[in-house]
């Protein structure tokens, strides 16, 4: 049984591109992360990537939840 809120994800996955794209985006940011965290040993570069990552996927989910609590009050 869905929630609320899982069933309003659903429905903007549905009918709302910028929803797709922020979820399309969080995804690719979780696969780069996933990549990053495969490495034993990551270079300076990579830990400063890694960082910025978790900030954008973070932005993107905090963005994808406003759009939820629109839904659920618009």
């Amino acid at each position: 049984m869905s929630t609320p809120s899982e069933t309003i994800q659903e429905q903007l996955l549905a009918t709302n591109d910028q929803y797709r794209r922020l979820k399309a985006d969080h995804f690719r940011y979780g696969e780069k992360l996933e990549h990053l965290a495969s490495k034993g040993f990551l270079t300076e570069e990579e830990r400063v990537q890694e960082k910025t990552l978790k900030k954008l996927k973070l932005q993107v989910k905090d963005q994808m939840e406003q759009l939820v609590q629109q839904q659920k009050t618009g």
